[in-house]
């Protein structure tokens, strides 16, 4: 068995402010650095503990230089910075054959309340809408899971994101560390989280051929930019159009050609 995991870190437990995320502001990120890498140990202990032979970490969140690799256990391989591909946080799933996907730190959708860092991809729009659902990074690879036949087995994060996650999904497991409630959050005993994700991995590895991703057979996805030149700009890739000065729109029943459109134009 293998495993593919993605790290994010806004979903990590604890977290409530942008310079808990950020490399510049150290004091404020090294606590939760060493509390993502924490967790995503966790999750790789599991899935070895369930009998995988191998676990794929990618490092997912800003620079993708965040998780020190001396914590995880033997077994876990991690790929770090960013390739460039149109596979993102997902670079690597399609070089390999993986018998499930997880997700460890992952954080609610653009204009979700229930984390209050939540965004797609970027700051630059207000929300993102794929065949009329508000999207989030999760259901992005989620997605490119389902695309190359790959179960997505586990998710950790903010608890509106657990929801959303087992509504598309019913037999996934989650692990949900953080509420979020306006500007703040509740969150979990940091040491419990890891505990909890733990199992949740063991458990998830376990029962991962129930977890297939539905593929819609068509994708529309809108992209609402905060400012109209920039979607202007955008507007321009080949095949999308501009809607009400605002809206970014691409339709395709081919899901890599919707990754090499949010790579062009939603990606930073």
């Amino acid at each position: 068995m293998k495993i593919y995991l993605s790290a994010d870190m806004e979903g990590t437990c604890g977290i409530v402010s942008w310079p808990e995320t950020e490399r510049s502001t150290p004091m404020d990120y090294a606590p939760y650095q060493k509390q993502m890498s924490r967790e995503v140990a966790a999750a790789c202990r599991g899935a070895l503990a369930a009998g995988a032979e191998d676990v794929l970490v990618k490092d997912a969140h800003d620079s993708a230089r965040n998780i020190d690799p001396t914590a995880l256990p033997r077994g876990a391989r991690i790929h770090r910075a960013w390739s460039g591909d149109p596979l993102s946080m997902m670079t690597g799933l399609d070089q390999e054959k993986f018998d499930a996907v997880f997700f460890t730190g992952y954080h609610a959708w653009a204009g979700c309340p229930g984390n209050p860092l939540s965004h797609t991809m970027n700051l630059k729009n207000d929300h993102v809408t794929l065949n009329g659902v508000m999207c989030s990074e999760f259901l992005i690879n989620s997605y490119t899971a389902g695309y190359f036949g790959v179960p997505v087995a586990l998710i950790t994060g903010d608890k509106a994101l657990c929801d959303f996650a087992r509504e598309l999904i019913p037999e996934i497991t989650a692990v949900p560390v953080n509420e979020g409630r306006g500007g703040g959050v509740t969150s979990i005993h940091p040491d419990e989280a890891v505990e909890r994700i733990e199992a949740a991995a063991q458990q998830a590895a376990r029962n991962a051929a129930n977890c297939q991703v539905p593929m819609p057979g068509h994708f529309h996805m809108e992209i609402d930019f905060f400012k109209h030149h920039a979607a202007y700009s955008k507007s321009f890739y080949p095949g999308a159009s501009l809607k009400d000065g605002k809206f970014v729109c691409f339709d395709s029943d081919d899901w890599y050609e919707v990754l090499r459109f949010c790579h062009f134009v939603l990606s930073d």
